[in-house]
């Protein structure tokens, strides 16, 4: 062979293997990876540009230039604002371990009464918007809250406490988190052979120090993924940090872009993605080195085929203390929020808590949400996002779900790409996406369709989660069956799998409906006038002073999420999905 001949072949060779292996790929699978694409790569990738050019006054890009990266790390708030960042993250992470753990070791370890009622308030929990939650937590302990009225009564002005500061931020932020750690932790317990528990209350170890040296110490590995993943969580968190932490002058990276986009004169775009790049960067280490220690959990495994029974352990008259444990831990993190938002709700100017307040009740803020039209288009949009987002993402995770488990050719990447958008933190998301809108010729930018579109990206690991471990509980025998009965894939699919898959698919969807409704920082950059949504609006109304009429407008709001959360939980209960 000629040496020409040869090259024709050295050439050639990689490029038709490479068309022969995009053959042997299922024009499902090739039209599934261009759809999560086309939701995936483009606030990636305008991010990235838009960190690396001048921002022109007219929203337009400039030069290529390095100065956003080098400004950024020599200004003197970087340093500051990463340093807070960690500490607050790192605070909120203990304080939501140490409640959510001892909330999951009573329920599933104890015979504590009253522990079954747990799972719902915490799912309860996750339907109320962070910003509700922040501000319920603000009108608690702010200057004019009980706490501090109570303070000065019994100790004097001088001992009233300052909720806007470090302190502040992590309380609040680890209330928050704290039903997630107890539905994370159970499940981690649930996996757990409590034999070894039982063994040690027979030779007269006390609970505490059964729990202590048996069960904590079997789930570290889970224990220690947890306190990582709330640390990734309260690092790329924003609401917190722009109600709490900017009213006391303390910044942290989220807060640095926010101000990026929202600042004097014409938004620094190019500022907000070197700042949502750096933080992008971060995120991905540290999910790394969560999934790195998710890896070695089987280290410490304890269910085996022979003798496993999950059992609880009779605690005998102190069973009464773990119940009051879990009630005050509930009354930290839903019922007092909750009472204050009902109590600011009836007052006609909130002046916090005191005798003369509670004559003062009035039913006007909910006369002026009924008559209000914007509060309804709020209602209205947020209902309509939710459920856009949510059949938007099911259908579209169930397929991707089904081929990757099925191991169809090609189909590893569809899990991949799905998985994709846990790296971007939300409001990085919301900076991203805000540039794409803004490039496009056609008018997206400050509309609903926008919000659900980058909603849709946002929460495609959370369909694909559900989905997946669905699609793992079906037999593949069945989908064999009816092949053999002359049916097409796409009829398997629709006439076999999804009805054994429905369970899954209705949790998936009202999962994914309640995380989008809650969210503040991902559509705060992205709606407009007349795509005003709850969470946004509660944003607001906080920033403008309406403390009355936002806590009526959280009250209603909280009413209907409550619903929406019994039906999610009766759902996981009854199918046991999880």
């Amino acid at each position: 062979m000629s040496v020409e001949a040869q090259r024709a072949v050295a050439f050639s060779s990689p490029r038709r293997s490479l068309f022969a292996g995009l053959r042997r790929i299922p024009i499902g699978v090739l039209l599934l990876a261009f759809i999560l694409c086309v939701l995936i790569l483009p606030p990636a990738f305008f991010l990235i540009k838009v960190s690396f050019h001048v921002s022109n006054p007219d929203g337009t890009l400039g030069d290529l230039t390095l100065r956003h990266y080098s400004s950024l790390f020599t200004e003197r708030f970087f340093l500051p604002s990463l340093i807070n960042t960690i500490v607050y993250s790192l605070g909120t992470a203990v304080v939501a371990l140490v409640f959510g753990i001892s909330q999951a070791l009573i329920v599933e370890r104890t015979n504590a009464p009253g522990r079954e009622w747990v799972f719902l308030g915490a799912i309860i929990a996750l339907g109320i918007p962070n910003v509700l939650h922040v501000v319920s937590w603000l009108l608690l302990l702010g200057r004019a809250g009980p706490v501090n009225s109570a303070l000065a009564a019994t100790l004097g002005p001088d001992y009233v406490i300052n909720v806007y500061s470090m302190w502040g931020m992590i309380v609040i932020e680890g209330m928050n988190f704290v039903p997630l750690v107890f539905l994370l932790m159970s499940a981690v317990l649930k996996s757990q052979d409590a034999s070894f528990e039982e063994a040690s209350m027979m030779s007269g170890g006390r609970p505490l120090r059964t729990f202590w040296s048996i069960s904590i110490r079997m789930g570290m590995p889970g224990i220690l993924a947890l306190l990582l993943l709330v640390f990734i969580r309260a690092f790329e968190s924003f609401e917190v940090p722009a109600l709490v932490g900017l009213a006391g002058n303390i910044n942290v990276l989220t807060t640095n872009i926010y101000q990026s986009t929202r600042g004097q004169g014409f938004p620094r775009y190019g500022e907000a993605g070197a700042y949502s790049v750096c933080l992008l960067v971060i995120v991905i280490g540290l999910i790394y080195l969560y999934n790195r220690l998710s890896r070695n959990a089987h280290k410490y495994q304890s269910i085996t085929g022979k003798g496993y029974r999950p059992r609880v352990i009779d605690l005998g008259p102190m069973k009464w203390v773990g119940t009051s444990v879990l009630a005050f831990t509930f009354l930290l993190v839903t019922g007092l929020p909750i009472i204050i938002l009902i109590f600011a709700s009836l007052q006609p100017f909130y002046e916090g808590v005191s005798a003369g307040s509670f004559g003062r009740w009035t039913m006007e803020n909910y006369a002026l949400l009924r008559d209000a039209s914007s509060f309804h288009d709020a209602i209205g949009n947020t209902l309509l996002m939710g459920a856009a987002t949510a059949t938007a993402v099911v259908p579209l995770t169930a397929l991707c779900a089904w081929m990757a488990v099925r191991r169809a050719p090609g189909a590893w990447i569809l899990d991949q790409l799905a998985t994709a958008p846990l790296v971007f933190p939300a409001i990085v998301m919301s900076v991203a996406f805000l540039y794409v809108f803004v490039s496009l010729p056609i008018a997206l930018y400050g509309t609903l369709l926008s919000v659900i579109i980058a909603s849709t990206s946002r929460y495609l690991p959370y369909g694909m989660r559900y989905a997946y471990a669905g699609v793992l509980q079906i037999h593949r025998e069945l989908e064999d069956a009816s092949a053999s009965s002359g049916a097409r894939q796409l009829t398997t699919f629709f006439r076999i799998v999804v009805p054994l898959l429905a369970p899954a698919l209705i949790g998936a969807w009202l999962f994914v409906f309640l995380l989008s409704v809650q969210a503040v920082s991902l559509p705060l950059l992205l709606v407009g006038p007349g795509s005003e949504i709850v969470a946004v609006t509660l944003f607001d109304l906080w920033q403008n002073g309406q403390v009355t009429e936002l806590a009526a407008m959280g009250v209603v709001w909280i009413g209907l999420m409550t619903v929406v959360s019994s039906i999610f939980y009766y759902v996981t209960r009854r199918f046991q999905i999880s």
